[in-house]
Formats: C-alpha cells, structure tokens, sequence
C-alpha cells in the first residue's frame, strides 16, 4: 500500500447574529458566505469546510443549541465521519472597538456580561462550567497561535495574538469549545473580528478563507 497523502482536515465554523449595540454583526455575514466564497477561490488539498453556522448571541439559552452542533461534528451527522484528531472548530465573533483581527489564545470561565445577551441573561462573576473550578480557570487552544499570526501577518492581514477574549458571549462560546474540545480529541480557535466600517467585507472574507488555509498547513 503507498502513501495516501496527508490526513483530511475538517474545519467546523461558527459566527454570531447581531447583538446590543452591534446591528450588523460582520461575521454573520461572511460566515453565511463562507462556502460560496471558498469555493470558488478552492481549497487545499486536505482540508474540507464542514458546518458553517450562526448562534444566537447568548450564552446560557443558546448552549443546547451549540452543543448540538459540536456534537455533530463529531458523530459525523451533518458531513462524513472523520477522524475527530482532525477537526478543528473555527469560531468568529466581532469586537466593535477593534482595528485589527485578533487570534485568541485562551478563554476564562467567567461569564460577567457587561449588557444582557439576546435572550435577556446578564450573569456577574458567574463560573462558565462550575465543575471545572473556580472563574479564575482558563483554558488553552492546543493550535499553535503565534505561528498562525506570524503567518496571516505575512499575507498583509492586521493580526495580533490575544490573551483576552473579554467575558462576554465569546469568551462563553470559547469557553465551552474547548472544554469540549478536550473531551472528543478536537481542536478549537476563537478569533476576533473589527466591524466592516474598520475593514470592509471583503478583506474579511479573505481573511477567513486564508486563515482556513493556515490551519490546513498545521496538519
């Protein structure tokens, strides 16, 4: 038997509906758009674009909803089963005050939101996952984030690498991913996007697709 070539990396993507005091949340739209876009600018070899979804910005209300789609990607209800090493989770949210795209290394279990979500909740020093220890824990992508900055910064793109995702509904989501992450053997990346009045819609799109590019050559 020869090689078979690289394994098939499948990256899952997420991004928000809008939110208080963001009527337009940009990744919304370019996650929307993400699979038309990707494909007609094509793919690298060994990596496929799974799930493209958009949440609810909340957190409590919404988890149902967002572990339904975690779990199917590794059950392999909504593309082919894959090996769950080789998934990765692609989250995007929007930080209006941003300039620039931000990586996120970690996410806290904290959840003090500084407005209610959409579905009214407004918790205050409240643990994420309360058996997973006390507000001040933080978990860790496993993805290397200075080389995947290094690397997108080189293709012109205004990147940083973040210890701080905030405490609100993204830090929440992030939070979650990569507990779940490390129960199914899964990958999870959390990134910070500006509004598109910052930088306009199609660097953004460009952005995404060349970051999916990125994360396929990791593998």
């Amino acid at each position: 038997m020869g090689s078979e070539g690289p394994p098939v990396v499948t990256v899952h993507v997420t991004g928000f509906k809008k939110f208080h005091g963001v009527s337009e949340n940009p990744t919304e739209i370019f996650v929307s758009n993400l699979k038309e876009f990707v494909k007609k600018r094509g793919l690298p070899n060994g990596l496929v674009l799974g799930s493209c979804n958009i949440l609810e910005t909340a957190g409590q209300g919404a988890l149902a909803t967002l572990y339904q789609i975690l779990e199917s990607s590794v059950t392999g209800q909504d593309c082919e089963p894959s090996n769950s090493k080789n998934i990765i989770w692609l989250h995007f949210g929007v930080n209006s005050g941003a300039t620039r795209f931000a990586i996120e290394h970690q996410a806290v279990n904290e959840a003090t939101f500084r407005c209610p979500d959409e579905l009214g909740w407004k918790p205050q020093k409240v643990p994420i996952i309360p058996a997973d220890g006390s507000i001040s824990r933080t978990r860790e992508t496993s993805l290397p984030i200075d080389e995947i900055t290094k690397t997108l910064s080189k293709r012109g793109y205004e990147v940083v690498a973040s210890d701080d995702a905030g405490r609100f509904v993204c830090n929440y989501v992030y939070y979650h991913s990569l507990w779940f992450a490390e129960q199914h053997g899964t990958k999870s990346l959390f990134v910070h996007v500006p509004l598109f009045q910052t930088i306009d819609e199609e660097t953004q799109m460009q952005f995404a697709a060349s970051l999916l590019e990125v994360l396929a050559s990791l593998q």
